[in-house]
């Protein structure tokens, strides 16, 4: 049986589990933190990703949360919409409109997949050898019971931690280590990097403060506020604010009321109802620079490790997942990873620089460029509607690999005839 070693078990490295552990692959997922409980707030899943989803069996489960109703789109910060559409018309231009959930809810769905004893809490990545596939390990819990038993001598280290090899090696190494992923600083140490996108986040999930169906973002002087509907009556919000990086500290419910306790109804009732300990205040940072490769030798990178993005399109989590679903069905069909590059790498290359023309557009303050960046936005939506949503279609109307090769099969690695990358 193939075995595999998934780093981080976030949404990409979950999904990533899932799809190869049901197609007969030997999958052990580690991750550094001591619970599963996901840091973030809501989440975006779009028609892409719902279909990557439905390849796992998981797809409607998540569609059953979508609280999406009416009209959204883009406003400014008096109120006025600048593009709108329907939850209707999305749908029958892409198959599927996008689910809004809590992170928690996929992280379960994806969680409760997977076999028991798959994924390994406390334990730290400390090395991959992208040649030979060995893992190595560091746990913060003694003598913990490795499913293939501590290999390769492994040794003590500091009080209460225990290093080693994690087991057998590796037919596959699965980095979804983040967007700070050492696996990919040290398989490609001339890359620059993450790089900070010149704007600060916010997010906050206000139970029984959501407008029902109420789905929008609003843009002013290089501030951005965003509002989506959850499942039982409850409202993720998000903002952003052009700043420079490395700030923070105090009451940022404070904060934000600061920033956005003037802007049009319901944002300040929103924030009034939020919850100080409830908010959280980040730093965006994407890679500006994309990787020569999204692999080497036994190692693939997936998800942020790969190719962090800003926000601004809400493809972050979802290109996890189509990475996950191509990555699977590649490793399945025995080809190597350089068709798992081919398929991937300049189609997320592309995302991410939209997302950050996008991100920078946001981040205008000059009085005329913002009325000129409104007027401009909202004449296109009014005489050219299609070119708006066409600007989608690329990335929205991807495709898992053939439905017919997605069959589990008992076991398989990573040698044999490469896989037509056309089908991924």
């Amino acid at each position: 049986m193939a075995r595999a070693v998934v780093v981080g078990a976030g949404i990409g490295g979950l999904m990533a589990a899932v799809a190869l552990q049901q197609r007969g692959w030997d999958v052990t997922v580690f991750e550094r933190a001591s619970s599963l409980e996901p840091v973030g707030s809501g989440l975006a899943i779009a028609a892409n990703a719902l279909k990557a989803l439905d390849t796992i069996g998981v797809g409607d489960e998540i569609r059953e949360l979508s609280a999406i109703q009416g009209e959204a789109g883009v406003r400014r910060a008096d109120g006025r919409w600048l593009m709108k559409t329907t939850e209707e018309s999305t749908s029958a231009r892409h198959g599927d409109s996008v689910v809004l959930l809590r992170r928690a809810d996929l992280v379960d769905a994806l969680s409760a997949r997977l076999a028991p004893g798959t994924v390994r809490l406390n334990t730290t990545v400390t090395g991959v050898d992208p040649e030979s596939g060995r893992v190595t390990v560091e746990t913060g819990t003694p003598g913990a019971d490795w499913a293939d038993g501590p290999a390769g001598g492994a040794g003590a280290g500091a009080a209460g931690v225990e290093t080693g090899t994690a087991g057998p090696e590796a037919d596959l190494v699965v980095a979804a280590d983040g967007i700070h992923s050492p696996i990919r600083a040290a398989l490609f140490p001339g890359h620059p990097g993450p790089r900070y996108s010149g704007v600060t986040s916010w997010r906050v999930l206000i139970p029984g403060g959501g407008v029902p169906g109420q789905t929008f973002e609003s843009w002013g002087d290089g501030k951005v506020f965003g509002v989506m509907p959850l499942a039982g009556g409850m409202a993720y919000c998000y903002a952003t604010d052009t700043v420079p990086a490395g700030g923070g500290g105090g009451d940022q419910r404070a904060e934000l009321l600061r920033l956005f306790g003037k802007w049009h109804a319901p944002i300040p009732a929103l924030l009034a109802a939020a919850s100080s300990e409830n908010v959280l205040r980040n730093d965006v940072h994407y890679l500006a620079t994309p990787l020569p490769a999204m692999h080497r030798g036994k190692v693939a990178l997936l998800g942020d490790a790969a190719h962090a993005m800003t926000p601004n399109m809400g493809q972050g989590a979802c290109q996890a997942i189509e990475d996950a679903v191509v990555l699977a069905h590649l490793a399945d069909e025995g080809a190597g990873l350089a068709g798992y590059t081919a398929a991937r790498l300049e189609r997320t290359a592309k995302i991410v620089a939209r997302s950050a023309s996008i991100c920078r557009a946001s981040q205008f303050r000059n009085p005329l460029a913002v009325r000129l960046r409104d007027t401009m936005m909202a004449l296109t939506w009014r005489l050219a509607p299609g070119r708006m949503t066409g600007a989608m279609d690329e990335v929205l109307g991807w495709t898992p690999p053939r439905a017919d090769r997605l069959t589990a099969r008992p076991s398989h690695g990573l040698t044999g005839p490469p896989a037509d990358p056309t089908t991924a």
